[in-house]
């Protein structure tokens, strides 16, 4: 009965619950975004950067949409590139193209001024930020900042011109350039400045004047043409000079870089080299490559050596690139000598009259220049080819030879030998020793092309 009257008393308590109203949770309203983020503000009197970062663990997202921000406050300050700047002109010569209006907007970014917070606002996953600039603010750090670049580069420009008057071209460039260079952010403007009494484009001035220094630089020669001969063992002093010319006058230029070259038998010979006080510079052209047609000395200014180091690479590598650098080609004439070869060949002790090592010899120095003449007393070289086979022994049918060669050059107004060398055993194999030591012979041709001749070259050039 009790246990009746319990389940009883449930049932009604279960019943009367069922019948309590819902309680509703109240709806959370939606975030409100500012005007500003959801529709760009528009000014007249500022500049407006706008900037987002997602907000995430381990990162700065109010430095990022700072950064962000600034960088499109600085997209507004368009650079436009007006008509006769430097920009211009070096659009047009040179393809210097977007990449440097681009480079200078950068710049501006991380060289604004006078900007201020307007208002943040964030929703635990975007984090926004507004700021402005003043448009006359700006015109006003602008113009005090191009007063001071004019200023800079009008003093640079001056001691550059004392320093080529004195005949230290790599001080005037050195100048000239870092003038340029204090004027990059206005590269695209017509920037007029009073130089020596005229109103010039200051950029543009200074740019011509480097051009000027290129021009006005001469690079001469002593003899005017490399002649490599017997007679000087194929070795040639050669005297540089550098100077700067303009109208009659000429003045050494000293402390120059040059860049010195030609084909070498073991790759390009490349030197790095400077003029001494009188603008002078030696050097010894040796082993030229053969195979290269038309060889020359090559003398050119070193124009990145001219470029220091402390600049900003970024605009001076691609700006001295646009530049001619003055260069001289000096022919180098090879004249190959004349050659008296004596043959003495012979296989397996029988006088060898055809297909020997010496016509291997004669074919690839004829191809390489050298002439070879009938009388001794017309030659610049005395050759002696020795050659001859020997036995080496027979199995299974099969006999093998080996080829003993021998070359021997000797100067003939000295006599002073020039080359000593060969090869020995090389190996022949045949169904009987003289056809062994033909074989022999013919397997010689081989040694001969990349090893005898190349080292005979060598001593003799």
């Amino acid at each position: 009965m009790k246990r009746f009257l319990l389940l009883s008393a449930l049932a009604v308590l279960l019943a009367c619950k069922d019948k309590q109203p819902v309680v509703q949770q109240p709806v959370q309203p939606a975030v409100q975004r500012p005007a500003w983020v959801a529709s760009r503000p528009v000014s007249d009197g500022y500049y407006i950067g706008i900037g987002l970062a997602a907000v995430r663990g381990g990162q700065d997202h109010q430095e990022t949409a700072k950064k962000n921000a600034l960088n499109d406050l600085a997209s507004e300050i368009s650079v436009k590139v007006e008509g006769n700047s430097l920009l211009y002109t070096l659009d047009r010569k040179t393809s210097f193209d977007e990449s440097f209006t681009s480079t200078i907007n950068t710049r501006t970014s991380e060289q604004l001024e006078g900007y201020e917070l307007v208002d943040t606002w964030e929703n635990g996953t975007e984090y926004w930020t507004y700021y402005r600039l003043s448009k006359a603010e700006h015109a006003r750090i602008k113009a005090e900042r191009k007063r001071q670049a004019v200023q800079q580069a009008s003093d640079l420009y001056a001691r550059a011109q004392q320093s080529l008057a004195t005949g230290d071209l790599r001080s005037a460039f050195d100048k000239d350039l870092r003038a340029l260079l204090a004027m990059k952010a206005y590269w695209g403007e017509n920037d007029t400045a009073t130089v020596n009494g005229r109103n010039v484009s200051l950029a543009n001035e200074l740019y011509n004047d480097l051009q000027r220094l290129m021009a006005g630089t001469r690079i001469t020669a002593l003899p005017e043409r490399c002649v490599l001969e017997h007679g000087n063992h194929f070795s040639r002093e050669m005297l540089l000079r550098a100077q700067f010319v303009q109208g009659t006058a000429a003045r050494d230029l000293a402390q120059l870089p040059l860049v010195l070259s030609y084909p070498g038998i073991a790759g390009p010979v490349t030197e790095l080299r400077g003029t001494d006080a009188e603008g002078q510079v030696r050097t010894t052209v040796q082993k030229v490559d053969l195979a290269v047609a038309g060889p020359a000395l090559l003398a050119r200014l070193d124009m990145e050596a001219l470029v220091p180091k402390d600049v900003d690479q970024a605009f001076a590598k691609p700006l001295v690139a646009s530049l001619n650098a003055p260069e001289l080609r000096v022919p180098i004439d090879v004249k190959l000598p004349k050659v008296h070869m004596t043959v003495m060949e012979r296989n397996m002790g029988e006088p060898l009259t055809e297909g020997g090592a010496a016509l291997t010899i004669k074919q690839e120095l004829t191809t390489r220049g050298f002439r070879f003449v009938d009388r001794e007393q017309d030659a610049d070289l005395l050759m002696t080819v020795t050659a001859s086979t020997r036995e080496g022994g027979e199995g299974n049918g099969f006999h093998t030879a080996f080829l003993d060669l021998a070359i021997a050059c000797r100067d003939r107004r000295t006599q002073d030998v020039v080359y000593t060398g060969g090869k020995q055993g090389i190996k022949g194999v045949q169904l009987n020793y003289p056809k062994a030591g033909m074989e022999a012979y013919k397997k010689a041709g081989q040694d001969i092309r990349q090893e005898v001749v190349p080292a005979l070259l060598n001593a003799i050039l």
